[in-house]
């Protein structure tokens, strides 16, 4: 026990050494830089002083990532969020703001909106690389703090603005943009209005169909969590912003079917909704999780039993685990 609060008592405040090691970086020496950050830190954790490991840590990811050093800063941040799992340190405002401080300090380069049109191989292949390195590094420390939030405080989703923060990086940094992974954190975050807005930036940039796909993709994606709220308020929303932004929602037989979709959602009506899906199919089966996720909204809108895949053996195996 004595020698537990003597080690406690020889660690120096965490300012000295934040001060230390930011002279560090400031002269060019990340890596050596790195090493210390990590081992410092990890005397602070060890004596259970983890607020002042977690100012080390924080202070080490925004200088590094400040500098352009990406894949140093990632991995302090990665060691923030584990550090506050460590010290059981509740989700809260502070902590979020703490996070979102992180996250914005990540570069952020402006890529050619078609990486064809560079003629440069080599300098494409460097800004390829680069980008990818930014958003696994970015994307790795959000979804880790997603994961913490989820276990000390914040629904079982996890925080809704990190969900947002995660959703944004991914569009704006990718290389080749994945909008199932923007539309699966955009779903679980907090405002649509904001999703509206990059689904209608990708109507500005994307080939022919695929944006009807993804707005498509949206809306059933909230609605198979059986948020109808939001998925009105998003296609509103692109309907307003479409205007100023010169751009058109695509006039396909899927947009109509979604169009047809959201005000029969407001109703008891599943033989209207059943006539939809059957009058649309071919529309629908373009993408092959749109009849999953309306398996989903007909089960949470209208209490529809999802069919067992295996049939009637599956309904035996059931009965055995049961």
């Amino acid at each position: 026990m004595s020698r537990q609060r003597s080690k406690r008592t020889e660690l120096p405040p965490a300012q000295e050494n934040i001060d230390k090691l930011e002279k560090v970086v400031n002269e060019g020496n990340y890596y050596g830089a790195q090493q210390m950050y990590k081992s410092i830190s990890a005397r602070y954790v060890s004596a259970q002083r983890y607020s002042e490991a977690l100012d080390i840590l924080h202070s080490g990811a925004c200088i590094q990532l400040a500098h352009g050093q990406v894949t140093c800063g990632a991995e302090l941040a990665l060691l923030f969020v584990e550090t506050l799992g460590k010290g059981k340190i509740p989700y809260d405002d502070k902590t979020l703001d703490l996070l979102e401080k992180i996250y914005k300090t990540f570069p952020r380069v402006l890529l050619p909106q078609h990486l064809w049109d560079v003629d440069d191989m080599q300098q494409l292949s460097e800004t390829i690389g680069a980008a990818k390195t930014r958003v696994e590094g970015c994307s790795s420390f959000l979804k880790a703090a997603i994961r913490w939030s989820a276990e000390f405080g914040a629904n079982s989703s996890g925080s809704p603005e990190l969900h947002i923060m995660l959703a944004e990086y991914i569009y704006s940094e990718s290389p080749e943009v994945d909008m199932t992974r923007v539309t699966y954190h955009f779903v679980r975050g907090n405002n649509p209005k904001k999703f509206a807005s990059t689904l209608v930036n990708f109507l500005g940039r994307c080939y022919p169909g695929e944006g009807d796909l993804a707005i498509a993709r949206a809306v059933l994606r909230y609605l198979s969590s059986g948020n109808l709220r939001d998925a009105n308020i998003l296609m509103d929303e692109i309907k307003k912003q479409v205007e100023s932004a010169e751009v058109e929602i695509p006039r396909t037989d899927l947009m109509q079917f979604i169009n047809y979709l959201l005000p029969t959602m407001e109703r008891d009506a599943l033989p209207l909704f059943n006539m939809l899906r059957a009058n649309f199919k071919s529309s629908i089966d373009r993408d092959p999780t749109f009849n999953e996720m309306l398996d989903d909204v007909a089960e949470k809108f209208y209490g529809v039993q999802r069919r067992n895949p295996m049939g009637m053996f599956g309904d035996i195996f059931k009965l055995m685990g049961a």
